[in-house]
């Protein structure tokens, strides 16, 4: 099974320079300490109030982290799956691959106009299936 990853905070995508900063204020550093933050609602809550944010951009945020920590999605695809609807790994592990190609593939084309960047059927293959594998791992398969 290959090793989770672990990014800087800065390295997410979407984030501002000052929104990096808020949350650095707080500790949080990296895509782990998101996630440590993330086993209990009422820290994301708390993390919310003192950063004076809206939840859902905890939540965003977190989900990204949950999602770049596999090394074949990472930082670079993270958001390209949340904004297909997958919002964390169990939700990836669970996935259709052809299907969420599919999706893929036409918001690629939508927002960028370039079907040629968009990912492969067999990344996209190979992102559900380390999906799986953590899954499996975690409960201990």
């Amino acid at each position: 099974m290959s090793q989770l990853k672990t990014w800087l905070i800065e390295e997410l995508p979407g984030l501002s320079k000052e929104q990096v900063a808020q949350l650095q204020s707080l500790g949080l550093q990296t895509t782990q300490d998101l996630l440590r933050l993330a086993r209990s609602p009422q820290n994301i809550q708390k993390a919310a109030q003192r950063l004076n944010l809206p939840l859902r951009y905890l939540q965003k945020w977190i989900a990204l982290a949950d999602l770049s920590q596999l090394p074949s999605v990472g930082c670079q695809y993270c958001g390209l799956l949340l904004h297909s609807g997958i919002a964390s790994v169990s939700q990836l592990a669970a996935a259709a691959p052809g299907r969420l190609h599919s999706q893929i593939r036409k918001l690629h084309t939508m927002t960028l106009r370039r079907a040629d960047l968009c990912p492969t059927a067999d990344q996209v293959v190979n992102w559900v299936r380390e999906a799986k594998l953590v899954q499996g791992h975690s409960r201990g398969l």
